[in-house]
């Protein structure tokens, strides 16, 4: 805890005979006069004997009628606790005066007097010295009403600001503020970041001149360089870039925090808007008619929209019953296929023909092929994701297909198609078959001989040709 700061002790002169003799008492009653601007001589009990007034203005409150009374009661109530302190401590051996601030009514309000009272005569009579402080009083109430009137125009400043950011932000037209001297973009508002396909606030810092076409960057930089120069020029007709079409530019220069703006406009030519719009519906109508499913998730996999076609593929009955679910309430297996795909696309950006299975409303079960892209939606993360049904694919192929595989890539490609329980069984089968089909032709087909040589009795061995569709059960067995 912070300890109290004592008041200094007051010191006697350092060479007591420079001192003059006994004062008399005019000489003493002009020095107390002099020292503050109302002095009052007091019994030591409280009772004012005398009054000296400096200034007029004092003597005008009615300080001098007030000799003979008790100065506790020409005090206001909560600074007579401060007179009887004031009081005690001057007849006290060894304390040390201090100035306290006593307030006394009248008629236009309390008036302030800071006082310090000490002792005369070893403590017969005492002396009251007091300052006027109405003129600190009316500095700190000036003080305070500048302080407030600060925090008003403060208030109002950030209202106003308040205001023009608001209309900066939902402007519908594209807007840039630029450095006049570096020709670095400082601020751009939602439909500048828009237009030109950027992601919130990534072109601050960036030259603005490589927002356009890298031919008429040039004829961009001199084009501010002449409204700085003048504020009447027309505005300028570039081509953006990336290919986004023409835009008409038009600037203007202004003072902030003595630095130099410069106020950008981009208005873009109404066709190339209109094509812009018009490629937008045909791209969604193209993907909302395509035959492969398309659903776009966000990063937690929770559909934000699917086409048709995942519609129907998921049998359920709307678009809006789809929206905000789980993607893995329909895609794959639970806790395989889509961690894997997912753990792919963060590595990688995009997946191609992922084998896995759908699973529809109904309980049903189709082997699928998935690819998958990350798509980036401002600042959050989305994945797009197409999914071909292969069921009917794989039901038209060939028996050949369900056969055996005939080799270790055969083998490998089954992977993600079938569990590896099945994909064990179907390497057994491939392995047998190969070894019956070479002891039978190194035995010319003689099945008896087929049978000695593979270690089998007659009966298996006719047990697995027919298993593997190897011919009939009595060719070639003499």
């Amino acid at each position: 805890m912070n300890k109290p700061i004592a008041p200094p002790r007051m010191t006697g002169f350092a060479h007591s005979e420079t001192m003059p003799g006994p004062l008399s008492p005019s000489s003493a009653s002009s020095i107390l006069a002099a020292v503050g601007d109302v002095t009052f001589i007091l019994s030591p009990a409280g009772k004012i004997l005398d009054i000296a007034v400096a200034q007029g203005e004092l003597a005008s409150h009615g300080f001098a009628s007030w000799v003979g009374s008790d100065w506790v009661d020409t005090v206001t109530p909560e600074s007579r606790g401060k007179v009887a302190e004031m009081l005690a401590d001057a007849v006290k051996d060894g304390a040390t005066p201090r100035w306290r601030q006593i307030n006394h009514p009248a008629a236009g309000g309390d008036v302030p007097v800071r006082y310090m009272v000490m002792a005369l005569d070893e403590g017969s009579r005492l002396v009251a010295v007091g300052r006027d402080m109405r003129g600190a009083a009316m500095m700190q109430q000036r003080l305070l009403q500048t302080q407030q009137s600060l925090e008003r125009d403060y208030i109002r400043l950030r209202q106003a600001e308040t205001r023009y950011r608001l209309l900066f932000e939902i402007a519908s037209e594209p807007v840039l503020i630029i450095d006049a001297a570096t020709r670095r973009i400082r601020e751009a508002n939602p439909a500048a970041h828009h237009m030109l396909d950027a992601d919130d606030g990534a072109l601050i810092g960036d030259q603005a001149q490589t927002i356009f076409d890298p031919r008429d960057r040039d004829a961009f930089v001199a084009y501010l360089g002449a409204v700085e120069a003048a504020d009447d020029v027309a505005p300028v007709t570039l081509r953006l870039n990336n290919a986004r079409g023409a835009a008409d530019i038009s600037a203007r220069l202004f003072r902030q925090a003595r630095t130099a703006l410069l106020l950008v406009r981009i208005t873009a030519e109404q066709d190339t808007v209109a094509d812009h719009h018009r490629h937008d519906a045909t791209l969604r109508d193209v993907v909302e008619r395509m035959p492969d499913a398309f659903v776009l998730a966000d990063a937690d996999l929770n559909i934000l929209t699917a086409n048709a076609a995942f519609i129907e593929i998921t049998q359920m009955p709307s678009i809006d019953r789809i929206k905000g679910a789980r993607l893995g309430s329909w895609l794959g297996r639970p806790g395989i296929d889509l961690e894997l795909i997912i753990g792919q696309l963060r590595e990688h950006g995009s997946v191609r023909n992922v084998a896995s299975i759908l699973r529809g409303s109904a309980g049903t079960e189709e082997e699928i092929e998935v690819s998958a892209v990350v798509a980036p939606m401002g600042s959050t993360t989305c994945y797009g994701f197409t999914i071909r049904n292969v069921a009917r694919r794989l039901r038209d192929a060939p028996a050949l297909v369900r056969d055996a595989p005939r080799s270790v890539e055969q083998l490998t490609e089954l992977v993600g198609r079938m569990s590896l329980k099945e994909i064990v069984r179907e390497s057994t089968d491939l392995i047998e078959r190969l070894c019956i089909e070479a002891a039978l032709e190194y035995t010319s087909d003689n099945r008896a001989s087929a049978a000695e040589i593979l270690g089998l009795s007659r009966q298996s061995l006719y047990s697995k040709l027919h298993r593997h569709g190897l011919g009939n059960l009595v060719a070639g067995d003499q």
